[in-house]
């Protein structure tokens, strides 16, 4: 008599299942995601500065780039410390430092008057923001299983197509419309204004996240376990290591190249798109803009389709590869039709959509088989160590502009680098990620 009632058992656990999660993800993803278009924008919307700030202070492309780059090296001292911070005291408190911090820092660019000051200022940007993005990766482990993650990182993760799309417009009406508003430039409004929202998140987020499952009052007892256990039931297949073995571990390492590989192609557009869309003939800077939002716009929807797919396959290599290969190819496709706005947009939409695709999937790789406080250090070091491609790109591609007069030569270099990326990431052992 047992037996006819098993699948519909079955099904009824399934549903609830389904259900928990659901309301975890409309809890939970909300909330990460505005405040990665917060920080997204914070970190990239010198971008757009830059079109009014060049000009008005008198810098070189080459003290562009170096400005914009060099928040990278204070992410990277910082990120790791961040992140362990992080995993002790909880998410809730450490993510609201983080992202306070980093709007008082974002907003007081408006002070930047030479070279040095914006060295400094973009390094003390670096600093305050370290250790976000990882704390969160690492945060969706302590809620999700592996096999619901890659779905889960690339909603949170269209906070950067979103930030384009949200940015792009903003900033170009903002540094249009403002100059001389109060005795400011428009640069240093869309400075102020747009930190805002990441001083109020940050406010916010002290009330709003749990650390743990076992915190969260908005769940049941049943729904509390069924996380737990999920979650206990991955851990114990996962890597414990410790941290110094987590540091002599070559796969670790393989995957910080990896992601090296990648984040030159996502600050190469970011830092650059602007520009190269200035390039093609557009002036005006909210028509630039404009045409910003339509590559994040496209990017934010392959972002969830794709993640969706990787986790309905349970594949992960060629998901994160065949992204990365389109990206090279946008990217060699917008040099080659610099001059003319309709093709060269419709390559750095492919390339847009292949770079920011790409990253969410590449996070599926390193939480697939490392663990507990493995974990917390591993993922900041392969984040750390990637993104000093944020600091080598834009300086990269503002030199060579400055030598050859031309963002193209930066761009085959971009353009290389997802190519070896994805060449790197089907050297990933099969069994090791596909889960």
């Amino acid at each position: 008599m047992s037996e006819p009632s098993s699948p519909a058992n079955a099904a009824a656990g399934s549903a609830f299942e389904a259900a928990t999660y659901a309301k975890v993800t409309w809890r939970l993803l909300p909330m990460l995601f505005l405040c990665y278009v917060a920080s997204y924008l914070d970190r990239v919307n010198v971008g757009f500065a830059k079109l009014q700030m060049l000009n008005d202070l008198k810098f070189s492309e080459t003290v562009y780039g170096l400005g914009a780059g060099i928040f990278f090296l204070g992410y990277f001292i910082f990120e790791i410390p961040s992140n362990m911070m992080l995993h002790r005291v909880g998410a809730r408190l450490w993510i609201a430092r983080i992202m306070i911090t980093w709007g008082i820092i974002s907003g007081a660019m408006i002070f930047v008057d030479s070279p040095t000051s914006f060295y400094a200022m973009r390094f003390l940007l670096g600093v305050a923001e370290a250790g976000f993005f990882p704390g969160v990766i690492l945060y969706l482990t302590y809620w999700y299983p592996a096999h619901r993650r890659g779905k889960m990182t690339a909603l949170f993760m269209t906070g950067v197509p979103v930030s384009g799309v949200i940015g792009g417009p903003l900033s170009g009406w903002i540094m249009k419309a403002l100059p001389g508003v109060h005795g400011l430039a428009g640069w240093q409004w869309m400075f102020i204004l747009e930190a805002i929202p990441s001083l109020l998140l940050g406010v916010v987020v002290i009330f709003y996240l749990q650390d743990r499952i076992r915190g969260a009052a908005w769940l049941s007892e049943q729904e509390k376990q069924l996380l737990e256990s999920q979650i206990q039931a991955e851990t114990s297949h996962k890597q414990e290591v410790s941290l110094g073995r987590m540091f002599a571990n070559p796969r670790v390492w393989l995957m910080a190249l990896i992601y090296f590989c990648f984040v030159m192609g996502l600050y190469g557009v970011s830092f650059w798109l602007p520009t190269i869309i200035k390039t093609t003939g557009v002036t005006d800077t909210f028509d630039i803009g404009l045409l910003t939002a339509i590559p994040y716009a496209t990017a934010a929807i392959a972002m969830i389709l794709i993640g969706h797919s990787a986790d309905k396959r349970r594949e992960r290599r060629w998901h994160v590869a065949i992204p990365a290969a389109l990206g090279c190819i946008g990217l060699i496709f917008s040099t080659v039709y610099d001059h003319n706005t309709l093709l060269a947009m419709s390559a750095l939409t492919l390339a847009t959509v292949g770079i920011i695709t790409v990253l969410p999937l590449f996070w599926s790789l390193p939480t697939a088989f490392l663990g507990g406080v493995a974990a917390a250090a591993g993922i900041a070091l392969i984040n750390s160590l990637g993104n000093l491609a944020g600091f080598v790109s834009p300086y990269l591609v503002g030199w060579l502009k400055d030598q050859t007069h031309s963002t193209n030569s930066g761009m085959y270099v971009l353009a290389a680098s997802l190519l070896l990326g994805a060449v790197l990431t089907l050297s990933v052992p099969k069994h090791l990620v596909n889960k």
